[in-house]
């Protein structure tokens, strides 16, 4: 429609000009002494429209002859950014097909014509590094920091995911710090920073990043689990030497927290620091709220192993227990061990010769062994002695 309206008004204009020479009858006087030239106006106006254009043209052509090396230039600095672009594009794509070599080179090529050199650097030196050359891999890491303000935050992510790779915890922990001064802590820097106090064995920040992560929906719940299960470990580890701080700590450790084998890990400390009061208690609590899936007899056994004055208490517990467990080899060897204790030797008999039954163990047979030395009967005695020797023997 715009074509059909501009051919409208271009023969309109024709037929207005055709028409105003037609009527035209004007004239033109030039002189030029001695000489005199009469021309029609119409003529004179299509030759000063004439001498327009060529002058015009002869202009262009003068300004794009003049201009040819400019453009030139132009054009091969064109062909060059983008022959560097795509050299920046196949080191990428190298490094991500782990053909770090020659990711390298093109790396190298595209810093060195100048196509995003932060980020070049950077690749640089993720190459160098998985080529295990700590030099490059230092040198292109300088690069990356001075070369492009804008990859400053990238620089640091990478040099804390490089740092924890090599074991290098405490530099990890530096980037991310000066990280976190800049820009905040995002949930990758987070978890590179979970992963760096882990190395190093900061586990109250573990269990502080692990809470963290958790409230941002950032890790499997397994993964979580795991990860505070660890850090609770390495917290009782580093109290064993004080029975105080690791009756502390354990009140401390929320209740979802208390795993099995945080709590198996506790009892068994509390026990060897002779904190076997603590011990009973924790155990007590954990086993009481246990349900079938969370029955832990590895507890029993510690429990059944408690030497303090609460025996007669501690028996009656038991019992309450057996009978939710009537079948736990453990508790019923626990419940002998206890009963011998107190010299209630028919029940011990019962609860041993019972565990026995359920499954037959070298700790069974010695403490019937044990019990029958203690009444005198000595055959009986002899015949669970061969017995837990023969199943040592297997």
């Amino acid at each position: 429609m715009r074509g059909l309206f501009w051919i409208i008004a271009l023969c309109g204009l024709a037929v207005a000009v055709a028409l105003g020479a037609r009527y035209n009858d004007g004239y033109v006087l030039l002189v030029f002494p001695p000489w005199r030239a009469e021309v029609s106006l119409n003529l004179f106006i299509i030759a000063l429209l004439a001498l327009y254009f060529v002058l015009y043209a002869g202009t262009r052509a003068l300004a794009v002859t003049f201009g040819l090396p400019k453009r030139v230039r132009e054009y091969r600095a064109q062909r060059q950014r983008e022959s560097a672009g795509l050299v920046f594009q196949d080191a990428v794509r190298l490094l991500f097909e782990g053909r770090f070599g020659q990711a390298l080179k093109k790396a190298t090529e595209a810093h060195g014509a100048g196509t995003a050199p932060g980020l070049s650097a950077l690749i640089a030196a993720r190459a160098a590094q998985r080529m295990r050359e700590p030099e490059k891999q230092q040198y292109w890491l300088e690069h990356a920091k001075t070369d492009d303000p804008r990859t400053e935050a990238a620089t640091l992510m990478l040099d804390a995911e490089m740092a924890n790779e090599a074991r290098r915890f405490d530099v990890a922990l530096a980037a991310l710090e000066k990280l976190q001064g800049k820009q905040g802590r995002h949930i990758a820097a987070l978890r590179l920073e979970l992963r760096a106090r882990q190395g190093v064995g900061d586990w109250d920040g573990v269990l502080k990043l692990a809470r963290q992560l958790v409230k941002r929906d950032a890790l499997p719940v397994e993964v979580v689990r795991e990860i505070r299960t660890q850090a609770h470990l390495g917290n009782i580890a580093k109290r064993v030497a004080d029975q105080g701080k690791l009756t502390t700590y354990l009140r401390s450790v929320p209740e979802d927290e208390r795993g099995r084998r945080v709590v198996l890990a506790a009892a068994r400390a509390l026990v060897a620091l002779g904190g076997e009061g603590e011990a009973q208690k924790l155990i007590e609590s954990v086993l009481d709220a246990a349900q079938d899936e969370e029955w832990q007899p590895e507890l029993v056994a510690i429990y059944g192993r408690l030497t303090n004055s609460e025996q007669t208490a501690r028996i009656a517990k038991a019992e309450g227990w057996l009978r939710q467990h009537p079948d736990d080899a453990r508790l019923l060897k626990a419940l002998g061990r206890m009963c011998i204790r107190q010299r209630l030797w028919g029940k011990a008999q019962s609860y041993l010769e019972a565990s026995l039954s359920v499954e037959p163990s070298q700790q069974g047979h010695l403490e019937l062994a044990r019990l029958f030395d203690l009444l005198e009967r000595a055959e009986e005695a002899n015949k669970h002695y061969r017995a837990s020797a023969l199943l040592d023997a297997r």
